[in-house]
């Protein structure tokens, strides 16, 4: 068995390249780390290599390149690296179903990967990210998604063009405002709708909430003043999500 120790060899700086997004976007794949997601990235079909510890054992009939601890240091962006890594293809996609989230400009890989996995959770169909998000396939992203990433059709356009768009396939247009919103608890989902959700400090863009059709707000105690975007996300898709479930 090979194995590749040397930290300038042409792999270990390909594999180093794909934590930046630009090589990402060139080469059309990205890199998950740990076993929990490796495993979920090969059901799906979508690993091109595997990269694992000397010591690592896995029944994989593909690409496996076996590295020393100091390569997998070297690639890793954790504090304490995992055994197995690979690289993945990006999923390319232009399904959108009945149930869809919009997301504007929501810039902590943390707060993403959350809103993924409840996405995933409370059976939405489509995520659509505005151009001016965080990266996707960011690796803290890829972590804090535990895995839902690969579960789920996730795109990125220009929201400005895609409403319209929607708005003539009948969908409703849901946004959130305390003032003069609908009270989530009461709001009955339509059949087919997007709920656009937005920036961590500054909301959703006024532009894109102007062209919502419906507003909703989150009752909660007085004394706090807002929800992290993650949490009230997870909220509302719980209860859109889950409300007209087939």
């Amino acid at each position: 068995m090979e194995i590749i120790t040397s930290l300038t060899n042409k792999k270990v700086k390909y594999w180093n390249s794909l934590n930046e997004k630009k090589y990402r976007d060139q080469e059309g794949v990205y890199l998950v780390e740990g076993e929990h997601l490796v495993l979920e990235a090969l059901r799906r079909n979508l690993v091109i290599e595997l990269i694992a510890s000397e010591t690592y054992q896995i029944n994989y009939l593909g690409d496996i390149y076996y590295v020393s601890d100091e390569v997998l240091k070297k690639i890793s962006r954790v504090k304490t690296p995992q055994k197995v890594m690979a690289v993945v293809k990006k999923q390319e996609t232009s399904r959108i179903g009945d149930k869809i989230l919009l997301i504007d400009d929501v810039q902590d890989p943390g707060n993403l990967g959350t809103i993924i996995r409840s996405a995933v959770a409370f059976n939405l169909d489509t995520i659509i990210l505005g151009k001016n998000c965080v990266d996707l396939y960011n690796n803290k992203v890829i972590r804090s998604s535990e895995g839902m990433i690969f579960n789920i059709d996730i795109q990125t356009k220009d929201l400005t063009k895609i409403i319209p768009l929607l708005k003539d396939d009948s969908y409703t247009i849901i946004g959130t405002k305390v003032t003069d919103g609908k009270l989530l608890e009461d709001y009955e989902a339509p059949k087919k709708w997007a709920l656009i959700v937005g920036n961590e400090g500054n909301g959703v863009t006024p532009e894109i909430l102007n062209m919502c059709d419906d507003y909703l707000y989150i009752k909660m105690n007085e004394q706090c003043e807002s929800l992290n975007v993650g949490v009230a996300t997870s909220i509302i898709l719980y209860k859109l999500g889950m409300s007209n479930n087939e």
